[in-house]
């Protein structure tokens, strides 16, 4: 990727935010590399490289700056504008196939040969996908040293480095220091074994109450909850399973993350920043939505509103078909239903075929989590597609069409190898999907801007969408308010948040 000098120095020269996460700036006199908005004094322009990745710093030798961490600054929002190869190995590479599965797997996954996608990394980021994922682990580690009390040995497995000298190495590569001499001074903020916590970073404006607002309009018992300005959800990761406590603060968002899995780290984090839409560069995207005057009113008083993304694609799925030509509240009671029929890990584990027993022993269950819900009430996240695939048709309280649609996407994951998650090609998933019967245009669309992270999805033909652009004075008509969302090009799907909201 070119990156051209003058504009990026301006950037530096001004410490804007907005250009964290696009770039890192290596300083050649002092060997470390920094965020644009890092509050050194700006360094000579002799001095000064400019890297897409920073991996691409690591690699040309330099350190991470220990003012400013620009590992932890936001991620580029290209990532999630482009569905492309290189786009689609980023996101992977965050959600850490690399740690599980290596390079050959990362390739396998994108349908290209190992030689290629180094190729093709490198051409855009200046490293290759080791080169990232290492970035990515030495990041992953410099959480646990700092966040936790685990001893430096643990800490090192559970980032994903092969061993104890590979970590040491590493570390002291990236930020100049051993292991011990990063937690030195540091108290660990931890609430017990497997529980990290941590700020992410995002690109201000953040309209967190939007945000809230949204999910709290679909907490499933068990699965999320909104409370206190609080977003609490269960999670189904690699390794295990997890519990995430995501708070809008100014100027980050606080995640405390319950994991039984500390190898977990990296893709929890992955996928609570994409949940919040952390990634996004909201000042950009306002600007192309006001650029329609209906919208221009509603940008101003509620700058940077998001869209709320998934944690699970399949989750996605099944909401936006149980919620299919009914209101929010029927889907909440219909999926509500559906969670207190699915067979317990217990009777599951034992080949139990007694789909009574199951029933009784998840409504034992959820009466449990009613009656101790607080604080302390743990979160189990949504079912995967062989649980979902086991529940009777009693536990399907709606049409039929929509029961056999669920379960057809629930085999197309199951037998097909459908992805619905960000890393996947849209354009195959969508084809995948649109031969399920039962899934149509909006389910599809609903789908590629929640799951598949795709910022341009516009969902014309959806109720709540013509009444909001009805209350803003514009074409409530389909096809006519598909050809005015053109001028909102390539950042609909935020259109379609706004309008919900005027609705």
């Amino acid at each position: 990727m070119e990156l051209d000098f003058e504009r990026c120095y301006r950037a530096v020269d001004s410490r804007d935010q907005r250009f964290d996460g696009w770039f890192y700036t290596g300083v050649t006199s002092t060997g470390i590399y920094c965020r644009p908005s890092c509050p050194a004094m700006t360094p000579k322009r002799q001095n000064v490289r400019f890297f897409p990745s920073a991996a691409a710093a690591q690699s040309a030798g330099l350190r991470a700056c220990r003012r400013c961490r620009p590992d932890a600054s936001p991620g580029s929002p290209q990532w999630d504008v482009r569905a492309d190869v290189v786009g689609r190995a980023m996101r992977l590479i965050a959600d850490g196939v690399v740690d599980r599965d290596g390079v050959p797997g990362l390739a396998a996954r994108l349908g290209y040969t190992e030689r290629h996608l180094h190729r093709m990394l490198r051409a855009e980021l200046g490293a290759g996908p080791l080169a990232l994922a290492r970035a990515q682990r030495a990041q992953t580690a410099r959480t646990l040293i700092e966040t936790t009390g685990l001893g430096l040995a643990e800490i090192a497995f559970a980032a994903g480095f092969g061993s104890v000298r590979q970590f040491n190495d590493t570390v002291r590569e990236v930020y100049g220091v051993a292991p011990s001499q990063l937690r030195a001074g540091r108290r660990a903020t931890i609430g017990g074994a497997g529980t990290v916590t941590l700020r992410l970073a995002y690109r201000p404006p953040l309209h967190a109450a939007a945000l809230l607002d949204f999910l709290a309009r679909r907490t499933l018992p068990g699965v999320d909850e909104v409370r206190d300005g609080t977003y609490r959800r269960g999670l189904r990761l690699p390794n295990g399973t997890g519990e995430a406590a995501l708070t809008p603060a100014d100027g980050y968002v606080a995640a405390t993350l319950r994991l039984t899995d500390l190898r977990d780290l990296a893709p929890a984090v992955a996928r609570c920043r994409r949940l919040f839409d952390l990634d996004a560069d909201p000042v950009a995207i306002d600007q192309t939505l006001a650029t329609a005057p209906a919208l221009t009113p509603a940008v101003a008083a509620e700058p940077g509103v998001r869209v709320p993304r998934a944690v699970d694609g399949f989750e996605i799925a099944v909401r936006a078909i149980a919620t299919q030509q009914v209101s929010l509240t029927s889907a909440r009671t219909t999926l509500t239903h559906l969670l207190a029929h699915l067979p317990t890990p217990r009777t599951a584990a034992q080949g139990v075929v007694d789909q009574e027993d199951c029933v009784q022993n998840r409504r034992a269950d959820d009466a449990n989590h009613l009656v101790n819900s607080g604080e302390g009430e743990s979160m189990r996240g949504f079912p995967g597609a062989e649980e979902v695939l086991q529940v009777p048709d009693s536990g399907f309280r709606m049409a039929v069409g929509r029961r056999e649609a669920i379960r057809g996407v629930a085999r197309a994951v199951v037998d097909e190898g459908l992805d619905l998650a960000p890393g996947g090609d849209r354009e195959e998933t969508v084809r995948q999907l649109l031969a399920i019967p039962g899934i149509g245009p909006w389910t599809v669309g609903y789908l590629a801007m929640r799951a598949l992270g795709d910022p341009d999805a516009f969902l014309s033909t959806d109720l709540a969408v013509r009444r909001g652009a009805a209350a803003l004075s514009l074409p409530d008509y389909p096809k006519a308010l598909d050809a005015y969302a053109a001028r909102w090009r390539p950042w609909r799907s935020y259109a379609v948040i706004r309008l919900w909201r005027a609705a």
